[in-house]
């Protein structure tokens, strides 16, 4: 219920923007303009998950002028364009957001530190620092809580009851530099940048839309050193 409150006000700013030449609202007179209606709200829900910032106005005018076939770009070169911008420009912004986001929680709070990647942490626990995990081959036991940016739940071990079992090169970039600053019964919560995380694919398993900053909360169960695994053959 809550996103369909929060999509129907968009949806009223595009259909009064698309009306403000046409001197006030529309009036469904009949089925055929009720269905014209119902297709532009289709219009502009389709756009809010695309760009939620979107120029509501721009869009409108593009409508008119396709109507009118009187368009500003050819059918060619507006693809051209909109790929252009989906495939590059759009990731670009996304990307300076995401650096200015982790760079403010950094200089917001000082027990914030970052990585050369971006991973932006805080380490609550400091664990055994004779069983911190750093070859590749390193296996670890993880409890960890994964949150978006906007703190809904992504992930939690804990609620399962498990423990995430794994060599450290097969773990995400992000969580792989985490653990290294962390001893056996360590703990550190850390900020990933998207690509140190899930990247531009996002995982559609687990919810995490691409480009997505994620949130970690990471307990550091157990270490099992490789040099030791191996002198124990």
């Amino acid at each position: 219920m809550k996103k369909i409150l929060l999509i129907l006000p968009a949806v009223a700013l595009l259909a009064a923007a698309c009306s403000k030449k046409s001197g006030g609202g529309v009036k469904l007179k009949n089925d055929t303009d009720s269905v014209a209606y119902v297709i532009g709200m289709n219009v502009g829900m389709n756009l809010l998950r695309m760009d939620s910032t979107i120029n509501v106005n721009a869009v409108c005018e593009g409508i008119r002028d396709a109507v009118r076939r009187s368009t500003k770009l050819s059918a060619a070169d507006a693809e051209t364009f909109y790929l252009r911008y989906v495939n590059y420009a759009l990731p670009e912004k996304a990307r300076a957001y995401e650096e200015q986001f982790l760079v403010d929680i950094a200089k917001s709070n000082r027990s914030y530190a970052r990585t050369s990647s971006g991973v932006t942490y805080t380490v609550t626990a400091v664990g055994d620092q004779e069983q911190v995990p750093a070859s590749d081959r390193d296996s670890v036991a993880l409890r960890w809580v994964i949150r978006t940016a906007d703190g809904s739940q992504v992930a939690s071990s804990y609620e399962k009851g498990d423990t995430v079992r794994s060599l450290l090169r097969d773990l995400r970039k992000g969580v792989q530099e985490s653990v290294k600053l962390i001893g056996k019964g360590g703990r550190i919560n850390a900020w990933m940048p998207s690509s140190a995380a899930y990247g531009a694919e996002g995982d559609k398993t687990l919810g995490v839309a691409p480009n997505a900053t994620l949130y970690y909360e990471i307990e550091l169960v157990d270490v099992d050193k490789y040099a030791n695994r191996s002198r124990r053959r």
